[in-house]
């Protein structure tokens, strides 16, 4: 029986030589752009607060430590 030589590989696809998932950490953050952009226009509006702003970077920042600790973005050498 021939062995195969672990790879990663999240969702059945090969790797791109890219790095994997670094275009999908990208675009999880791009997704953020939206709520922070309407965020910033309810308190600048004066609708909400700041600290609505101060929640909407704070879940961006989540977010992307979330992406980091998943290992999203970087390649893994397992």
């Amino acid at each position: 029986m021939t062995e195969q030589p672990h790879t990663h590989d999240s969702g059945g696809h090969q790797a791109a030589g890219h790095g994997g998932h670094g275009g999908h950490s990208w675009m999880m953050i791009a997704c953020c752009i939206p709520m922070l952009a309407i965020a910033g226009i309810l308190v600048a509006t004066g609708v909400l607060s700041a600290g609505f702003l101060f929640l909407a970077v704070g879940c961006t920042a989540m977010m992307a430590l979330m992406m980091r600790g998943m290992g999203h973005g970087r390649a893994n050498d397992d």
